[in-house]
């Protein structure tokens, strides 16, 4: 998307909560915008693919309760584009499907300012897809009508030919209704719908707090105020929501509804969070550690350049790969400058990482305790072997001290630091306090250390906003630190791995 010399406007439809389901053009869009303005019912993750310089401002409308009016918001975006800016009008849903967006597109053709309209995946048929529904079936209904619940409050007269409509569409979808349900209820059985016609009502579709209540025309209004279904929700009307005993799939996976915490640093997080949020579960970001390069290369980049000094070259991290590798590039050197080291990697990550570069590690110890790697390298006999570790700044001396108790010559070099990022915990502080978190991950004892830290609070306080929260740690060294912290390892996986802790959710949750 090239950007506008005069301005622009792009109304992007964020779609309907799944942060998965916005377009490859709506993302695009977004992480080139000056501006992005967003909805109520845009998911904030998208936020993140804006640039660090975008200005982000919020116009939501919920429930009655308007940020801006619509004559604001267009006024607005008008004006940042007449800036010279790319603007994105980010709504929630499609932007033409009871968004308001042809209003907004008016506005800019009367302005005078260049636009483009990026469709998204409208609720109407995402939600419904999400809780089993299929509006269209060959043996229900091929006919299916999409109508708004809530019209504009001034309207002397309904727009909606509610004698028509009753009979005229074998499956009718309703947004934003769920306030109108008696009333829409009793409209569609006065003009002829049967009352034990199925219907269901769908709260927060295709994201982890989704819930779905079914019952029939006659009896949905009554069971939704039962459950206290809240708006955002849609309404499915018509034979076709019977089919949801048998397609219900989103709400059966095994972490659905549960909301659990990833500290891990952001740029390793995205396969666990992938993982965990694939199997039903809201995951909540919140990296408690960022990986940098070290305060000086000194001491790695003297390592490197006597590298033929080694016999044995040890990696304990994924991290301490890559920084030690490019590190090498920077200094002139490759692959081929390793001939005749040995290369040991703890854990299965470290060494698929080295197999990147095309190096099959000789040593790889099952597990990272010190005794493990000290009786993997025994076999060896290292005595006077004079073994290099590129490593985290700050780590724990077990391994080097014990291999230096075996008679090896140990090198420690520091190949990159884990610092705290900046602080946002106040929202995590609030979900913890009002009990609205099921799990807290750590994936190392940096994560748990900087946890406490980032939550400011004393070791009383935090046990009791954790009293109800499952703490999982990716190994024993991890549990050490946490319990060290007053915070309890309730899980603890046998295979100290990012599979092998999400197996141990998995299993939790389960029994």
């Amino acid at each position: 998307m090239a950007k506008a010399s005069k301005g622009k406007v792009f109304l992007v439809g964020a779609g309907p909560g799944d942060p998965d389901l916005l377009t490859v053009k709506g993302k695009e869009c977004i992480s080139e915008a000056d501006v992005v303005v967003y909805d109520y019912l845009a998911n904030k993750v998208l936020l993140e693919y804006a640039k660090d310089d975008a200005e982000i401002i919020y116009a939501g409308k919920k429930g009655g309760c308007h940020t801006m009016s619509q004559e604001d918001i267009s006024s607005m975006i008008v004006k940042k584009a007449k800036m010279g800016r790319t603007v994105v009008r980010l709504k929630g849903g499609d932007p033409f499907i009871f968004g308001r967006g042809g209003e907004e597109a008016q506005q800019l053709v009367r302005a005078g300012v260049a636009f483009e309209v990026v469709p998204g995946v409208t609720s109407a048929i995402a939600v419904p897809a999400y809780a089993g529904i299929p509006l269209t079936h060959r043996d229900y209904t091929s006919t299916v009508a999409f109508i708004t619940g809530h019209e504009e409050p001034g309207k002397k007269e309904s727009d909606i030919a509610w004698e028509k409509l009753s009979t005229g569409a074998g499956t009718l979808v309703f947004l934003m209704g769920a306030g109108n349900l008696p009333l829409i209820a009793e409209r569609l059985m006065h003009y002829g719908r049967p009352p034990d016609t199925p219907a269901a009502v769908i709260r927060r579709g295709t994201v982890a707090e989704q819930r779905t209540v079914a019952g029939t025309l006659k009896n949905i209004a009554e069971l939704i105020r039962e459950k206290d279904i809240k708006p955002p929700a849609i309404i499915i009307i018509g034979d076709v929501v019977n089919l949801r005993t048998e397609l219900d799939w989103f709400e059966k996976r095994p972490l659905f509804g549960k909301r659990i915490v990833v500290t891990r640093a952001r740029e390793q997080a995205s396969a666990f969070l992938k993982k965990l949020t694939g199997l039903g579960a809201e995951c909540i970001e919140f990296p408690t550690i960022k990986i940098v390069p070290p305060r000086t290369w000194d001491m790695l980049d003297k390592s490197i350049k006597s590298i033929n000094s080694y016999d044995w070259l040890l990696f304990t991290s994924v991290n301490g790969v890559k920084y030690f590798f490019n590190r090498l590039d920077t200094l002139g050197k490759d692959v081929r400058d390793l001939h005749g080291l040995k290369i040991g990697a703890i854990g299965p990550k470290t060494a698929g990482e080295l197999q990147n570069f095309g190096i099959k590690p000789e040593l790889m110890p099952d597990e990272y305790r010190a005794e493990a790697v000290v009786a993997s390298f025994e076999k060896y006999g290292v005595r006077g072997a004079k073994i290099l570790v590129p490593r985290a700044a700050v780590a724990r001396e077990i391994l080097p001290d014990e291999l230096k108790k075996i008679g090896a010559e140990v090198d420690v070099a520091p190949a990159y630091e884990t610092v705290i990022p900046d602080d946002n915990s106040g929202w995590i502080r609030e979900m913890l306090e009002k009990g609205n978190i099921d799990m807290v991950t750590f994936t190392s004892s940096s994560t748990v250390n900087n946890f406490v830290e980032a939550l400011k609070a004393d070791n009383l306080e935090l046990q009791k906003s954790m009293e109800n929260v499952v703490v999982a740690c990716i190994g024993p060294i991890t549990a050490d630190t946490a319990r060290k912290n007053g915070l309890n390892a309730d899980l603890v996986p046998s295979d100290y791995t990012i599979e092998g802790l999400t197996g141990e959710i998995i299993n939790y949750f389960s029994s």
